[in-house]
C-alpha cells in the first residue's frame, strides 16, 4: 500500500475528499472543533493519486487523539495500516496513549477499534445533541436506525515497538 504523509496531499484535494465523505471538512466531537483538512495523517493512495484510506489526528497530552478515519475498500486493510501508522509515529515520538470518540450507533467501527485493541474508555451521553448546535446537519438517526446520542471514547496504550 502506498501510505503518505498528508502533508504530501494538496489541501484542496483534502478539503474535496471530506466534503465528500463528511459533508465537510469541519469535525464536531466533544474534545473540540478540528478542521480534517488541515490536521497531521495520513493516507492510503492508489497508483493514480486517488485517496482510498485517510486519517488524521491531533496530539494531546503526552497522546495523540485519531478525530477521523475513512476507509473506502473494506476488507482490504487499509484501515488497519492506518492505525499502525499513527501506533508508530505515536511510539516514535514517546507517546503512550491514543484516543478517538465514535458515535454510539457506529457498531462497525466499535468492532473494528477494539478488534484492534482499543478499549472503552468514557461514555459522553448526549454528546451528540451538543455537537448539532454547533454542526446542525448532523443525522438524528444512524446505522441500523440507531438513534445518535452519545459518544463513546476508546484508547489504546502504544508499547515502545508501536503495537
Amino acid at each position: 500500500m502506498n501510505v503518505v504523509s498528508l502533508k504530501e496531499i494538496r489541501k484542496e484535494k483534502l478539503i474535496a475528499f471530506f466534503h465528500e465523505h463528511w459533508g465537510s471538512p469541519e469535525m464536531v466531537v466533544s474534545s473540540g472543533i478540528y478542521d480534517c483538512a488541515t490536521l497531521d495523517g495520513f493516507a492510503v493512495l492508489l497508483d493514480n493519486g486517488l485517496i482510498v484510506g485517510l486519517i488524521t489526528y491531533v496530539v494531546k497530552g503526552g497522546g495523540c487523539e485519531i478525530i477521523s478515519l475513512d476507509s473506502l475498500e473494506e476488507e482490504k486493510g487499509i484501515g488497519t495500516t492506518l492505525i499502525k501508522e499513527v501506533e508508530k509515529m505515536a511510539a516514535g515520538n514517546g507517546w503512550r496513549r491514543i484516543t478517538l470518540i465514535t458515535t454510539n450507533d457506529n457498531l462497525a467501527a466499535l468492532k473494528f477499534y477494539q478488534k484492534r485493541g482499543f478499549v472503552m474508555a468514557a461514555i459522553h451521553r448526549n454528546a451528540v445533541e451538543k455537537a448539532r448546535q454547533i454542526k446542525p446537519e448532523i443525522p438524528l438517526v444512524g446505522n441500523d436506525g440507531i438513534p445518535i446520542r452519545d459518544e463513546i471514547e476508546l484508547e489504546k496504550v502504544v508499547t515502545v515497538d508501536g503495537k
